[in-house]
């Protein structure tokens, strides 16, 4: 819709122009339930705006996403909604020094996750919303000046149909069937948000007396749909938040600064959670309707804390635009695991990081699309795009390693300065660097340069040179890649291992220094004894791409399940991983390691993580001719592991599901079987109906489960989760005709929710059926534009990356997506962008896979 990507430049026209004092916005939803006679249903949002122009008489506009407009005014005046309301845009023209604007809309419910989204559970009927707007999906709810340094205070009110509750970002009450909101502290349009519906509520309450004698008391929330409440361990949710506003008021010195705290756990969630102050919202998945390991509480309590971060970096100082989104997304990152550490029972979260939150950074950083980490981000499209891996996992790896730069202490400094001389505003680059400069008395400006402003990762390696069983030399080596050269400075440690005689690899040396340019000798290791090992960047201070010597490598063939060290064991993994990755190593090698070593990994989160890889390995980066040699490999080893993993550990339940996704064998097919109807069992397993759709999956993808179980299966568990699984085990089944109608469904039509429209692609691509799927290659590029100019932003990137022939990996789809790419350079840039990163990673899997053939 033309107007509806606002750019960098209008942004900073119209907040060079306009203040903003404070909003009024009154919502009537009770329209979500009841007969809607097919019509699509809307919702009345009548907004008040109060502001000022620094140029009476200039022209600006408000943002509106909305099917009509009833009525629009500007400082007592009507003005024409059908002339100056384009659809996205509302014309203001003659402004005065101080203005009023109201506007009163119709505004459309969402079924895809952006604005305020409608949810109607199957297993009882009731109707659920919430609203979700980052980045500038607010304007689909209520008119505004949708860009993030245009803060002011908020009141909202909200009709809500007879025995709902509603909640907003401020503490609320109900006086005459209309639930009123205190107003805000000033904050940005995006993070503003309202929940209503017949939710299961949880309350308790916090309370911290500071060093001053005051004392801050915070209510606490937690909540969730009726049907997930018997599921809702909301003690666990609640013991994690206090453990976290303490770490943060202990570190932060500067109170949390919004009342409340609620937490909402609600339906077809598009992120993980978002950071709205006073009432935080998560995708439910976080509740566990059966057994999780300790690797799924941890992650949800690394969420909890990283939206609790934003209340700091994000909420109170924010973002002066999309440019600077590693400011908050960043930090939170890094906060989340920190806190993990230093407030949570998950001492061992760095573990978790350097495993799998890095192995995100390290792919986004070597695609085409790479960036720095403050970024140029020319309209709300990049901004879209930008919630990535560079944001997120790269820039809290190097605000790690700034913490090793400058100190622990200085960098805290920093940030409570930063709070304190920024409350309430808006920030860029620089603030953030002077206050560090301040704390540290280090020149951050060279720093800032080489790692926020550039792009790639690097690669260190060790060089060894022995001399009777002793280092002479030990330098380590620093390569970039072509299209990004930057050497970086470094802080790293370097560990030396030996082995035991009992087989064990065990450190004996540490030593930590400052590498710059392509080699730098570790003068303090000369004269130690001959490693065995060296691993660079022991304990993961810093971010790059680890790789070994010769005799480490062969080390680690032989004896990587030997490490004692799970931080070093997890790091070896992940270098070992981004060596297949890069064609270095082959994907059977990698495999064989895994097979060999992964039953002897004690923490669950890098064993699931392996898994994850393995799969990865197998389908995209093993040679061809080798797949279903692999496949029954690793079906048999996760069939031996299961079998011997301690009854009822979390270690069987991963085997469990690894065992799951793997098989494809006729026996192994029968075993799941027989496991989901009762005919045989393995002691300890409890097949709850979670694991039960696990199973039933990879039956449905083999042709083992028909439309009637499935159907049989939805019976048992006819709730909005087993709705998601039942359509992705529909679109599993190996026909042609069920591939034409998940197709057509997800492309052709507009009518699923955006869990379904994920749930379908996700049976739809199995590695088992690439025949079926090969004829969508070429209709999947003649769909794509059209596609992304018809489609939500959401939705359009869940179509684009989710059904790009990935699996019909051969060289003809790789010339297929260039020659689309040369005819549709004008296509729109965050869609190019999408096919550019997915072009990529089959590029990289057929380097892969050519290496891989090299190894046979």
């Amino acid at each position: 819709m033309p107007g509806e990507n606002l750019s960098r430049d209008e942004a900073r026209e119209r907040a060079a122009l306009l203040s903003v004092e404070g909003y009024d916005v009154s919502l009537d939803l009770r329209s979500a339930v009841g007969d809607a006679d097919g019509e699509p249903r809307t919702f009345r949002s009548v907004t008040t705006i109060r502001f000022r122009c620094n140029e009476p008489g200039a022209s600006s506009f408000a943002d509106l996403i909305a099917p009509s407009v009833t009525a629009v005014s500007l400082n007592g005046k009507d003005l024409d909604a059908s002339e100056v309301f384009d659809g996205a845009r509302i014309a203001l023209e003659d402004l005065a020094a101080e203005n009023e604007l109201v506007v009163d809309a119709q505004c459309a419910y969402s079924r895809t996750g952006e604005g305020l989204h409608r949810f109607v559970d199957p297993e009882d009927g009731e109707v659920y919303l919430y609203t979700q707007y980052e980045p500038a999906d607010s304007r689909r709810v209520f008119a505004n000046f949708e860009q993030p340094d245009l803060k002011a205070p908020f009141r909202f009110e909200v009709r809500a149909p007879e025995g709902w509750t509603a909640w907003s970002n401020g503490a609320g009450e109900i006086t005459d069937g209309v639930w009123k909101f205190a107003e805000t502290k000033p904050i940005s349009t995006y993070i503003t948000c309202v929940v209503a519906g017949p939710y299961h509520y949880v309350t308790d309450s916090y309370s911290r007396t500071f060093a001053d004698g005051t004392t801050l008391e915070i209510p606490l929330g937690a909540m969730c749909r009726k049907g997930l409440a018997p599921h809702f361990d909301a003690d666990d949710v609640f013991l994690v938040t206090k453990q976290g506003l303490d770490f943060f008021h202990e570190n932060f010195d500067y109170p949390y600064p919004f009342g409340k705290y609620d937490q909402a756990f609600v339906p077809e969630y598009n992120l993980g959670a978002m950071e709205n102050p006073g009432l935080v919202t998560f995708r439910e998945e976080y509740i566990f309707r059966g057994k999780v390991t300790q690797a799924s509480y941890e992650a949800r309590a690394n969420v909890i804390l990283h939206e609790m971060a934003h209340m700091w970096f994000g909420d109170l100082v924010t973002m002066a635009w999309w440019d600077d989104l590693w400011l908050k997304e960043s930090f939170a990152d890094f906060m989340g695991t920190f806190g993990n550490v230093g407030a949570t029972r998950f001492k061992d979260a760095w573990i978790t990081f350097a495993n799998r939150r890095k192995a995100w950074a390290y792919r986004a950083d070597q695609l085409p699309s790479t960036h720095p980490i403050t970024a140029d981000i020319r309209d709300l499209q990049d901004a879209k795009l930008n919630f990535d891996g560079i944001t997120y996992a790269k820039g809290a790896s190097v605000l790690k390693q700034l913490v090793a730069y400058v100190g622990q202490d200085a960098f805290l400094e920093g940030a409570r300065r930063y709070f304190k001389r920024h409350a309430y505003g808006n920030t860029r680059l620089g603030d953030l660097l002077s206050v560090l400069g301040e704390t540290s008395g280090r020149d951050m400006t060279a720093w800032s340069r080489s790692w926020l402003q550039t792009a790639g990762v690097n690669a260190l390696t060790p060089q060894v040179l022995l001399e009777d069983s002793r280092v002479a030399e030990l330098a380590v080596l620093q390569e970039a890649a072509e299209s990004h050269p930057e050497l970086r400075p470094h802080r790293v440690a370097v560990g030396l291992y030996r082995l035991t005689e009992g087989g064990a690899l065990e450190r004996y040396a540490r030593v930590e220094t400052d590498v710059e340019g392509p080699r730098t000798v570790v003068a303090d290791l000369a004269g130690a004894e001959a490693p065995d090992l060296v691993l660079v960047n022991d304990d993961d201070l810093t971010y790059c791409k680890i790789r070994f010597d010769a005799a480490s490598l062969d080390t680690l063939r032989e004896h990587l399940g030997g490490l004692t060290d799970p931080l070093a064991r997890a790091l070896c993994w992940s270098a070992l991983w981004n060596m297949t990755r890069d064609a270095l190593l082959p994907a059977r090698d990698f495999i064989a390691l895994v097979l060999r070593f992964a039953s002897r990994e004690s923490d669950i989160g890098v064993l699931q993580m392996l898994h994850a890889w393995t799969h990865t390995a197998l389908d995209r980066y093993a040679a061809p001719d080798w797949r279903a040699t692999g496949g029954a490999l690793l079906a048999e080893g996760a069939l031996r592991q299961l079998r011997a993993a301690d009854a009822g550990s979390e270690h069987q339940l991963a085997w469990a599901r690894f065992f799951a996704s793997t098989a494809s064998a006729e026996p192994d097919l029968a075993l799941l079987k027989d496991l989901l109807d009762g005919t045989t069992s393995i002691e300890g397993l409890e097949v709850d109906q979670e694991l039960r759709w696990a199973f039933l999956g990879p039956l449905a993808a083999h042709g083992v489960a028909d439309e009637s179980v499935i159907a049989a299966e939805l019976a048992r568990d006819d709730t909005a989760s087993g709705k998601r699984h039942q359509v992705r085990c529909l679109a599993a089944r190996p026909s042609a005709a069920v591939k034409a109608q998940a197709w057509a469904q997800v492309v052709e039509s507009d009518t699923l929710s955006n869990a379904l429209v994920e749930a379908t692609i996700a049976g739809f691509d199995q590695p088992s059926q690439r025949e079926l799927t090969a004829p969508y290659a070429e209709k999947y590029f003649a769909a794509i534009d059209r596609l992304w100019q018809e489609r939500s932003i959401q939705i359009g990137m869940d179509i684009v990356s989710g059904l790009f022939p990935a699996l019909q990996d051969r060289p003809e789809t790789l010339a297929a997506t260039d020659a689309w790419l040369a005819a549709h350079e004008e296509a729109a840039p965050a869609l190019r962008r999408l096919v550019l990163e997915a072009r990529d990673d089959l590029a990289r899997a057929l380097r892969a896979q050519e290496r891989d053939a090299q190894a046979g």
